[in-house]
C-alpha cells in the first residue's frame, strides 16, 4: 500500500512533470520563442520597461551589484526604461544615485526615480511604486519589471522577454533562477536543489500556459495590468476569510497576491527557462536546519494562504493540469508524511528489518530522481539525496503546520512591533485551536499508518 500504491502515484507524477518540462523546454519553447521574437523585431515600437526594485536592509555590496546590473539591463531596453527605486534608507538613495551618477555615460537613455517610503512593509512599497509608474502614463504593451533589492537581471532581459507580450492572453512571466551563496556551503547546495526542482515544475507548468507562482525576485507583467488600481489595491491590501481564523490579512506572499489577480482573470503566465535571474542569498539564522525550517514556513504559508481559493475557480476556469497541480500542493504534504509514519509503525510492530529496506529504497530513488535532475542542470553533489529528502519530509511537515496557522506570518530581514506585546486572549484561543486541530489531523494520519502496517493479507 504504502511503497506501491502511493509510491506509484508520487514517482507518476514526477515522471509527468519530468517529461513536460523535456517537452517544453526542448521542443515548444524555442518554436514559440523563434516565432515571437520575429513579430517583435517587424514591430515599429519596442517595449518601454519600467524596473521597480525594492530593497530593505541589503547589504552595500550586495546592492551596488544589484542595482549595477539593474542599470545595464535597463540600457539595454530597446525602447527605453524607467528604474523605480523603492526605499526605506537616505544610505540606501545615496548610494544608488551615486551609482547612477557613475554609469551616467553608460545609461544614458535611462530613467530613475527614487521612492523613499516609511518601513510598513513590501506590500506598501509596490503598491506606491506601482502608483508611481501608473502615473508615467505607460502605452498597454509597455512591461513592468518587479525585481528584489537583492536579485540580478540579466543584461539582455527586456530583449529576450518583451516578444512574450505580444500575445495578448499573457500576462505576466517569470524566468529561471540561481544563487550566489558566500556562506555555507550545506545552504548553497540546498538552494540549488531547490532551484533546480523549480526548473523542471517550471517548466512543467509552462506547457500549460500558467505557472504556480510569480517569484517576487523577478517577474515582468504587461503595464496595462500592472498599473490597473485593482491590481495595485490588491498587492497593497489582499486577505482571506478562515471558518476558524476569521479575516486574515497578507503580510508575505505579494508574488502570490498578483498570482492570484491574473489567474482570477484568466490570463496566462508564461515561464522562460532561457532567461536565468541570479539573487545573492544569505542565512536567515545561524544554523542550517533554522535557516531553512524560517524560509519554508514563508513560502509556504504563502503557497498554502492562497492554495484553497485558487483551488475554488474550479479546474474549467483555470485548466485541468494546473487546478490538478495546485491540489497535489495541498495533498502531497500528507502522502509524503504516511511513507515514513508506516514504515515506523512497521518497524516497531512488525519487524525492525523494514527501516534499512525503506532507508535503502529511499536513498536509491532519491539518487536516481537527482540524476534526472542532471539533464536540467548537470552534475549534482553528494549532499543532493539527503538534501532532497530533507526538503521533503521536513517540508511536508512545515506544511502542515503552517495550513492550520494560516495567521501566523513574518518577513525573515523585517521585525514585527506584535513581536513584543502579549497575545490577547482570542489570539490565544486561535493558537488553541489550531494545536487541536492540528494533533486531529496528525492523528488520523498515525491511526491509517496503523491499520496499514498491522494489516494482515
Amino acid at each position: 500500500m504504502t511503497i506501491g500504491t502511493l509510491g506509484m502515484w508520487r514517482y507518476g507524477w514526477g515522471a509527468i512533470n519530468f517529461v513536460r518540462a523535456q517537452i517544453f523546454i526542448h521542443v515548444v519553447h524555442p518554436r514559440r520563442r523563434a516565432t515571437l521574437s520575429r513579430i517583435y523585431l517587424e514591430r515599429k515600437r519596442p517595449a518601454h520597461s519600467f524596473f521597480l526594485a525594492t530593497t530593505y536592509k541589503v547589504d552595500t555590496a550586495v546592492t551596488t551589484k544589484v542595482y549595477r546590473s539593474l542599470f545595464k539591463a535597463a540600457a539595454a531596453s530597446r525602447g527605453g526604461a524607467t528604474v523605480v527605486a523603492s526605499i526605506v534608507d537616505a544610505a540606501d538613495e545615496r548610494l544608488i544615485r551615486q551609482i547612477y551618477s557613475l554609469m551616467r555615460s553608460e545609461i544614458a537613455h535611462v530613467r530613475l526615480i527614487v521612492d523613499r517610503i516609511p518601513a510598513t512593509g513590501k506590500r506598501d512599497a509596490l503598491a506606491t511604486s506601482l502608483r508611481i509608474i501608473a502615473r508615467q502614463c505607460p502605452m498597454p504593451d509597455d512591461i513592468v519589471v518587479l525585481i528584489d533589492g537583492d536579485s540580478c537581471p540579466p543584461e539582455d532581459l527586456v530583449e529576450k522577454c518583451a516578444p512574450f507580450f505580444i500575445d495578448p492572453k499573457i500576462g505576466a512571466l517569470t524566468t529561471d533562477e540561481d544563487c550566489e551563496i558566500v556562506e555555507s556551503r550545506l545552504f548553497r547546495d540546498w538552494f540549488n536543489l531547490r532551484f533546480t526542482q523549480r526548473h523542471m515544475m517550471m517548466s512543467s507548468m509552462g506547457l500549460s500556459g500558467r505557472v504556480l507562482t510569480l517569484t517576487g525576485r523577478l517577474s515582468l507583467f504587461r503595464a496595462s495590468l500592472a498599473c490597473d488600481p485593482d491590481f495595485i489595491d490588491n498587492v497593497q491590501h489582499d486577505w482571506l476569510v478562515h471558518w476558524r481564523l476569521g479575516t486574515v490579512r497578507f503580510l508575505t506572499g505579494d508574488d502570490k497576491s498578483t498570482w492570484f489577480w491574473l489567474l482570477k482573470r484568466g490570463f496566462k503566465m508564461a515561464y522562460l527557462p532561457d532567461v536565468r535571474s541570479v539573487s545573492m542569498e544569505s542565512q536567515p539564522k545561524p544554523g542550517f536546519v533554522d535557516s531553512a525550517v524560517a524560509l519554508m514556513l514563508r513560502w509556504f504559508g504563502n503557497m498554502l494562504r492562497t492554495n484553497g481559493r485558487a483551488l475554488a475557480l474550479g479546474p474549467r476556469r483555470i485548466g485541468w493540469f494546473t487546478w490538478w497541480s495546485v491540489l497535489d500542493q495541498r495533498v502531497s504534504m500528507w502522502t509524503t508524511l504516511f511513507g515514513p509514519a508506516t514504515v515506523l509503525m512497521s518497524a516497531l510492530l512488525v519487524s525492525p528489518l523494514v527501516l534499512p529496506l525503506y532507508l535503502a529504497w529511499v536513498m536509491f530513488t532519491r539518487y536516481i530522481y537527482c540524476c534526472l535532475l542532471t539533464t536540467f542542470r548537470p552534475a549534482f553533489p553528494i549532499t543532493y539525496p539527503f538534501l532532497l529528502y530533507f526538503g521533503q519530509i521536513g517540508g511536508a511537515l512545515v506544511k502542515t503546520f503552517v495550513l492550520f496557522r494560516l495567521d501566523r506570518q513574518k518577513w525573515t530581514r523585517q521585525s514585527t512591533a506584535r513581536r513584543a506585546r502579549p497575545a490577547s486572549a482570542s489570539e490565544r484561543l486561535r493558537n488553541l485551536s489550531s494545536t487541536y486541530v492540528h494533533l486531529l489531523a496528525s492523528s488520523w494520519l498515525l491511526l491509517a499508518a496503523l491499520m496499514i502496517s498491522t494489516a494482515k493479507m
